[in-house]
């Protein structure tokens, strides 16, 4: 049998993101918001095969830059990515993700408790106390949250 080579076309305007940990690809366009109803096209690859790891996903987005609560957020969920920005069909940007010291606004508290959770409107802020374990303590409850069951506000 013959191996067959999958061509993806290049994007003129927008963003890829490369070195997504493999199988969180969807994960990171339901975080990011990304669905296509803004009519821009998206191609998403998922178990592409990876010379630093054993598989990968990549998603491309045209006409979309990412903000900086959307590359906290992708810290989070893939923190091995790497963000490439396009202009033009070139390459004119390209950087690793990072967690900062603390994300705001991002992420729902899974307490119901929590005063983030009730009528009065305050945001959430989450503090990160471990960046390789990806652990965040909510500031207001300090419940420890795991990064896999996180809800995106």
């Amino acid at each position: 049998m013959q191996e067959s080579e999958l061509i993806v076309r290049r994007i003129k305007e927008g963003t890829v993101i490369d070195h997504i940990d493999e199988g969180r690809g969807i994960k990171v366009l339901d975080a990011l918001g990304i669905d296509g109803r803004d009519g821009s096209l998206i191609t998403i690859a998922l178990n592409v095969p990876s010379g630093k790891y054993k598989k990968k996903d990549i998603i491309k987005v045209e006409n979309r830059f990412l903000k900086d609560d959307d590359t906290n957020k992708l810290a989070v969920i893939a923190p091995n990515a790497t963000v490439n920005i396009i202009k033009d069909y070139k390459l004119v940007e390209k950087r690793r993700v990072s967690l900062p010291n603390e994300i705001e606004r991002i992420f729902r508290c899974s307490n119901p408790d929590c005063v983030t959770n009730s009528s009065e409107h305050i945001e959430s802020v989450m503090d990160v106390i471990d960046k390789d374990g990806r652990v965040l303590r909510c500031r207001y409850c300090n419940r420890l949250l795991d990064v896999n069951q996180l809800k995106y506000k």
